[in-house]
């Protein structure tokens, strides 16, 4: 799809989400600004609410609170047909009725690494931002970049270029 189309689409699909997010922003080949595009990428921080989690204990146990997207987050994902993941989970890919959308969910410690890593390219993300932060002594795991199995906050995407130690490059410059 033409940059132009698959950008109509993203921005409709930001517009249904932002009053439900603390942040959110389009990713992948959209942000990197590539003629044509395959796919919708978002990267987003759900509002949260706490709610009660599945009773197991005893009536006599406190309910266990959890925190979840708020119900309007989760009702506008869910109003695009599923093609897999949950609008509660970290991750969900969904028709948009002309082009998939791929959606991240991401929180304000990891927001930057997510978003870096999201905006691509995916040989990019591999070649420069992986090696990088593995020849500085990170790793990336479960949605974080970790050093010496601790979680390092990645709060915004020019924190993980400084990290890796090179200069933050525009998305449109990564190839």
């Amino acid at each position: 799809m033409k940059l132009t189309d698959a950008a109509i689409f993203a921005s409709d699909a930001i517009g249904k989400l932002k009053p439900h997010c603390e942040r959110i922003m389009i990713a992948g080949s959209i942000r990197r600004l590539k003629p044509d595009v395959k796919d919708v990428e978002i990267v987003a921080i759900p509002k949260q609410e706490l709610v009660q989690a599945d009773a197991q204990g005893s009536l006599l146990d406190e309910p266990e609170m959890i925190a979840r997207p708020v119900r309007g987050f989760i009702d506008a994902v869910n109003s695009w047909p599923k093609i897999r993941g949950e609008a509660t989970g970290k991750y969900t890919a969904r028709d948009l009725g002309g082009i998939n959308l791929d959606l991240f969910m991401a929180t304000v410690d990891n927001w930057g690494y997510i978003l870096a890593i999201r905006t691509g390219s995916a040989e990019y993300s591999h070649r420069v931002l992986a090696s990088g932060w593995v020849r500085a002594g990170y790793s990336g795991r479960e949605g974080m970049l970790t050093k010496n199995g601790e979680p390092v906050p990645v709060r915004e995407e020019e924190d993980l270029f400084r990290l890796i130690g090179i200069p933050w490059i525009h998305p449109s410059d990564r190839t």
